[in-house]
């Protein structure tokens, strides 16, 4: 990472790895810019990735899991497809405007916002942050002059000086590459709660990318659960997104 990191940051990184699962020290504001600068300078930089991703999704309703191919076209398309033995049972194309989608056994359909995604996920969502979410970075705008940071379990802590009401947002990044451990934001009032949690990172061209995600999400009682276990990634290949909704299929209404 070509990012000079001021002295007192070293400083802590050492204290950080030697004093055990309590808070160590705070860090000013100036400290909390240069660590949200260095997040996202290891923000991933290619042109598309495509890889294979073993999924389970979990609700108070059904339990699935499935390998899928992911491929992105970074800022401009996510594309999902589900196959078993080699047929397709679904597929999913993300923009930065809408949501497509369809799937083969119910023979359904849905064209519109990003409404059905935060439905899956169980937290309303868009195009930007979703693909940070792939990626291990933040699903919000760090704006330093607006946030704090300290060093808590041997991480950088990172939430805002001032929480808003109903809206708490807690950031917590590895030392070693300032890539995201954890990400949650609490809505009481709607009695909402999401959280990421990224296990190891895997580096491919001198980059991090995200070998598991943990996704969990609930609102008034109704819990959402999705593991994401990265198998390949590779970066800048030819890829196509190719999706066309079937004849015939029957558009999904959601409430």
């Amino acid at each position: 990472m070509n990012l000079k990191q001021p002295l007192y940051i070293l400083l802590l990184l050492v204290l950080a790895s030697c004093g055990g699962t309590k808070k160590i020290t705070k860090i000013e504001n100036a400290s909390a810019k240069e660590v949200i600068a260095a997040h996202k300078a290891v923000t991933p930089e290619f042109k598309t990735l495509a890889g294979r991703v073993q999924l389970v999704y979990e609700t108070d309703e059904k339990l699935q899991s499935i390998t899928v191919s992911l491929r992105m076209e970074k800022d401009k398309n996510i594309w999902i497809k589900a196959s078993v033995l080699g047929i397709t049972i679904a597929k999913v194309l993300i923009t930065p405007t809408s949501v497509s989608y369809y799937e083969t056994i119910g023979n359904t359909y849905f064209e519109g916002d990003f409404a059905l995604l935060g439905e899956w996920i169980g937290t309303p969502i868009n195009f930007q942050q979703a693909q940070n979410m792939l990626l291990g970075q933040s699903i919000f705008t760090l704006n330093p002059s607006e946030y704090k940071a300290e060093v808590f379990q041997n991480k950088f802590k990172i939430q805002p000086k001032q929480q808003p009401q109903n809206f708490i947002h807690s950031l917590f990044l590895n030392p070693e590459n300032f890539k995201i451990a954890l990400e949650t934001l609490s809505q009481p009032n709607a009695d909402r709660l999401l959280s990421i949690r990224y296990g190891d990172y895997q580096e491919i061209e001198d980059q991090y990318f995200p070998t598991t995600i943990l996704i969990d999400t609930s609102e008034k009682g109704s819990k959402t659960k999705i593991e994401m276990n990265f198998k390949k990634i590779d970066l800048n290949a030819d890829v196509s997104f190719p999706f066309e909704i079937p004849q015939g299929y029957e558009e999904i209404q959601l409430n």
